[in-house]
């Protein structure tokens, strides 16, 4: 019914930068706060920024000043910009939101499969 689809992933020396994009798809009537999240196996997942509709962000500490979200409300998308990247940021990265299905009254918490980002010292 809600899809979300990752890309930009793949692999970059460390300092190096990747945009990863995130786009929604199906029965929608408003793509709410969107988010990035990042795991690493036998870890647990981690929220690395949020944006909502209106454009309001948070950032994870680690991020501030290297990493940007953003999004374009009329692509249904969401992008994050990712620079200066460390060799222990090597983690798949997610993509979530909150959708609100179109004729209904009740918001779907949605996930994307997932982008690998591969970052080499």
């Amino acid at each position: 019914q809600v899809q979300l689809v990752e890309s930009g992933g793949g692999l970059v020396q460390a300092g190096g930068s990747l945009r990863l994009s995130c786009t929604a798809s199906g029965n929608i009537f408003i793509v709410n706060t969107m988010a990035w999240y990042r795991q690493t196996p036998g870890k647990q997942r981690e929220l690395v920024a949020t944006i909502t509709r209106d454009g309001i962000t948070t950032y994870a500490d680690s991020v501030k000043g290297r990493f940007t979200i953003s999004r374009d409300n009329a692509k249904n998308t969401v992008y994050l910009q990712m620079n200066s990247l460390k060799p222990e940021e090597t983690a798949t990265y997610y993509c979530n939101a909150a959708v609100l299905v179109a004729r209904s009254l009740r918001y779907l918490e949605v996930w994307g499969q997932g982008t690998l980002v591969t970052v080499s010292s």
